[in-house]
């Protein structure tokens, strides 16, 4: 008997087969994934830590060795790489390749509390290690800040309080701003309030790095006569570095003692209480070239990317934040534009 006669005789049952059939096909159609790049594991993550001042060899025997003996304690770890520089320690960390997705929250969070266990090892002006381990999140939505007359502090200012309220759209997971330039403070120096006291461009810098900064990787800019730093420890404003004494430097002060007779002035005024106030002006500002900028049709931006919690229908999340923007919107000034 062929498979069509049977087919026939058997009505009742092709009739529940072809059922079966129709419903799981409607089934996976509205369950199938509506990302258009597919979420993918990523088994590595990335330990950062900060030690301001110090140089490439203090970094890798106070920190970076330190923390990589804590790592090897753990046997889903594949192998680990590791990079120290001037003030930064960077240890990658790949795990075994059986370990799937639903497992790695677990690995990652033993791998935080390895580190956290040796924190008190590492040397007082070291930053707290930070993992790193959601390489393989997918944006799936892309908003665009932007403000004619609106300076990039004041897009900053606002793209963080959109951020705020959409991270709390239901089935959201994740929040970043892209294009956010990093800030720096900016010492212009007066070539001609130098010489006058007797001093040079070494004893401004001299003066900076004693106080507990870290000159930025750009060096000095004496061609310009501008010093670019990042302020740490003690600093909060321009004004706490604005006030810091300049010492003459050996070269000035051996400048000074061979000297003309006839101008003995120099001498007298580095002996006096000199701050950098006196000679220069410090401003806030962003580092010049900047490390990320970005534009929307040809205006400065700041950027807005989302991204859902896994197995969520994307669509109905887009709806949650296409609904909370329409709240948010009429509470920004007028001219601040979210695309």
């Amino acid at each position: 008997m062929s498979l069509t006669a049977i087919a026939i005789e058997k009505r009742t049952v092709t009739y529940f087969a072809i059922f079966l059939l129709v419903a799981g096909g409607i089934g996976a159609f509205f369950s199938l994934g509506q990302l258009e790049d597919p979420e993918f594991t990523v088994k590595t993550g990335v330990v950062t830590t900060a030690y301001p001042g110090a140089s490439p060899e203090e970094v890798e025997l106070e920190v970076t060795d330190r923390i990589e003996l804590a790592i090897q304690e753990m046997p889903q770890v594949k192998y680990i790489e590791s990079f120290s520089r001037e003030g930064l320690s960077l240890i990658s960390v790949e795990l075994h390749a059986q370990y799937w997705s639903d497992r790695l929250p677990q690995v990652w969070d033993e791998l935080r509390r390895k580190i956290r266990n040796i924190e008190h090892l590492l040397p007082p002006g070291a930053g707290r290690p930070e993992v790193t381990d959601d390489f393989g999140d997918v944006f799936g939505f892309q908003l665009a800040v932007v403000g004619d007359g609106f300076s990039y502090a004041d897009l900053e200012a606002y793209a963080k309080d959109i951020k705020k309220e959409l991270s709390l759209v239901d089935n959201v997971a994740r929040v970043d701003l892209w294009g956010v330039q990093s800030k720096a403070i900016y010492v212009n120096v007066s070539q001609a309030q130098l010489a006058e006291l007797g001093l040079s461009d070494a004893s401004v810098k001299a003066t900076l790095e004693q106080q507990n900064m870290v000159v930025d990787a750009g060096g000095v800019d004496l061609q310009r006569k501008r010093f670019r730093i990042a302020p740490t420890g003690e600093f909060k404003s321009p004004e706490d570095i604005a006030n810091l004494h300049v010492r003459a430097s050996f070269g000035d002060e051996l400048s000074n003692l061979t000297a003309d007779a006839d101008k003995p002035v120099s001498s007298e005024r580095t002996a006096e209480l000199i701050r950098i106030r006196d000679i220069a002006t410090v401003e806030r500002g962003y580092l010049e070239p900047p490390s990320t900028l970005m534009r929307y049709n040809g205006k400065p931006a700041i950027g807005i990317s989302i991204t859902n919690v896994t197995g969520v229908n994307v669509v109905k999340v887009g709806q949650g934040i296409d609904e909370r923007l329409d709240e948010i919107l009429p509470m920004l000034p007028v001219g601040i534009e979210v695309h």
